[in-house]
């Protein structure tokens, strides 16, 4: 096909199973810990599942094919992958660059892991990612840097310009990384705006049930490869094999999901945006939003999460006990809408600050149930 497929033809294409006549149309999980050895010791292609094995291969294989990477290795958890990402491709005496609006465990993990270390840790805000502060930071660097970005961020929803980016990065001889879990592969391919390696949690839309915790690293070019193996191997941040099949599994359903997810979440912040409860909508998919111009340049869907504000603490709770399609639960991308109050966690953000996860409910009952519970 000349054109790019769309989304459920992407997925269903990428888990497709190649296999002999009366052979299951789909694989099961495998179950091994170590596996039979040949005499031909060269040839041997699993000896150990901590290393490699066929179930991963599979999973990682379809990953691959949606992020348009020349390869993908699964890890344990969406945190899993951007810790084995950083500890695979930096080095003490190196500089890392990690947002400071995205997800707070990793200005954690750079703070308390990486600077100790003997690197030297930058946080930057979406808008210092353009504004020449990025430049600055890898001007003093030099080359080897590492820079994350994460886009759309988290709870922000602030985008960065990936091409404009990458470009800033491999002109500095910097390598670019992307944390992709808001948008998924099926609302931005960062690897074709320039990007070095796609980081993200399949625990979220990819998965979409809200049964399992994974995570992987994708690269554009396989010289990164045996870094990112090494790390894993020594790390032993794993994906079980159950955990392996179920995202495997669920992967051939995520155009659907995704497609309803994002269309919920679009008419919910038009809802919003003019509802006299609420303030401070957000969805980089409104031509209103502060980040939809880079969006609409790079993202070909915008994900399933508004955020808004609520005057109080308390009337987000009174809010979420007034309503029946939405579940108060932290992590998002699954079936069913969710709510979670950010400030809880430590963002900084108003306590009455809220972000919804759109789920697959009837758009017009969930848009009904939010106005009434409002």
């Amino acid at each position: 096909m000349s054109r790019l497929p769309g989304d459920s033809t992407r997925c269903v294409k990428a888990v497709a199973h190649e296999g002999l006549p009366g052979s299951p149309l789909q694989p099961g999980p495998v179950f091994a810990a170590p596996y039979l050895l040949g005499e031909d010791e060269r040839d041997d292609v699993d000896t150990y599942a901590r290393a490699s094995n066929p179930g991963w291969r599979a999973l990682e294989s379809a990953l691959a094919a949606l992020e348009h990477a020349s390869a993908a290795r699964v890890v344990g958890s969406g945190m899993s992958a951007i810790t084995v990402a950083l500890r695979a491709l930096t080095s003490p005496g190196g500089t890392v660059v990690v947002p400071s609006e995205g997800y707070y465990q990793v200005r954690m993990f750079a703070t308390e892991y990486l600077a100790p270390h003997g690197i030297e840790v930058h946080e930057l805000s979406v808008a210092e990612f353009g504004d020449g502060s990025l430049q600055q930071v890898l001007d003093a660097a030099g080359p080897g840097a590492l820079v994350l970005a994460e886009t759309p961020s988290n709870p922000g929803l602030d985008t960065v310009d990936l091409r404009e980016t990458a470009a800033l990065c491999h002109r500095a001889g910097a390598v670019l990384l992307v944390d992709n879990t808001t948008a998924t592969p099926l609302g931005q391919l960062p690897l074709d705006l320039g990007a070095d390696v796609v980081v993200a949690s399949g625990t979220k839309s990819l998965s979409g049930h809200s049964d399992l915790l994974f995570g992987y690293v994708a690269v554009a070019n396989d010289d990164l490869l045996p870094a990112v193996d090494r790390e894993r191997l020594l790390s032993g941040t794993v994906l079980g094999p159950f955990e392996t099949w179920l995202a495997h599994r669920s992967l051939g359903t995520a155009g659907l999901r995704f497609e309803r997810q994002c269309a919920n979440a679009l008419a919910v912040a038009e809802m919003l945006r003019s509802h006299p409860a609420v303030s401070g909508v957000r969805y980089p998919g409104l031509e209103t939003d502060p980040a939809y111009a880079v969006a609409a340049r790079q993202m070909r869907r915008y994900g399933p999460l508004v955020t808004f504000r609520l005057p109080t603490r308390d009337d987000v709770y009174r809010f979420v006990r007034a309503t029946e399609l939405v579940t108060p639960a932290t992590s998002f991308g699954g079936i069913h809408t969710t709510a979670d109050r950010r400030a809880r966690w430590g963002d900084a953000v108003p306590e009455g600050f809220v972000r919804l996860s759109c789920g697959i409910e009837d758009t017009d009952d969930l848009l009904a149930d939010l106005d009434a519970a409002l």
